[in-house]
């Protein structure tokens, strides 16, 4: 099984290498689009600002590549706010592949934010997460959400109920990061291997 990480210079990629270098898998980081179009499956991690991002997505036509892929594609916390059609952040049109919005955290009884540290995900809907993880704990570290709405597989409480979990199609995406998320995370990541 070939698996490309899509390398876009966003930042903890390497810990999602690790990952797969623990579930057995080699994986490859490129922005390759002859690597990536013909992988098995295709990794879209990240750590960022949304804006920035994305013109360097465009700049490198990697844009137009990922909304073109066929192939189960697992979008991770930055990597799935950019599968949305539009964050708050820096008032960024997104990828538009999931139609959802991301919106900024608004503390309303003096939360901290960013939301950082470990929650339990819940409502878990098919794709890539199975049934016993339902309650279990994933580790987060975002400013941004995206909302609830039809193409939510999971949700977590922090301030209020948002999507920690979506999927439209082959696009599957986490809020938290399974790579750094454990035993629960490593179940995750191999239900999505096993699509």
């Amino acid at each position: 099984m070939s698996i490309a990480i899509i390398d876009y210079n966003a930042g903890n990629v390497q810990s999602v290498l690790f990952a797969m270098e623990r579930l057995g898998v080699d994986a490859v980081l490129t922005d390759d689009h002859t690597v990536i179009r013909s992988a098995d499956k295709v990794i879209f991690p990240g750590v960022g600002e949304a804006n920035t991002t994305m013109a360097y997505l465009r700049e490198r036509g990697l844009d137009g590549l990922i909304r073109s892929l066929t192939q189960p594609v697992l979008g991770i916390c930055l990597g799935m706010q950019l599968l949305c059609e539009h964050s708050e952040e820096n008032d960024t049109p997104c990828l538009g592949i999931i139609p959802q919005k991301v919106l900024r955290f608004r503390p309303a009884n003096g939360e901290k934010v960013p939301h950082m540290g470990w929650n339990s995900v819940c409502g878990l809907q098919n794709g890539v997460f199975s049934p016993e993880l339902e309650g279990d704990y994933v580790y987060f570290v975002h400013s941004y959400y995206a909302e609830v709405g039809p193409y939510t597989t999971a949700t977590t409480d922090y301030i209020l109920p948002f999507s920690s979990g979506l999927q439209k199609d082959n696009f599957y995406a986490t809020q938290f990061h399974p790579e750094k998320s454990g035993k629960v995370g490593e179940a995750i990541l191999r239900n999505f291997l096993n699509l």
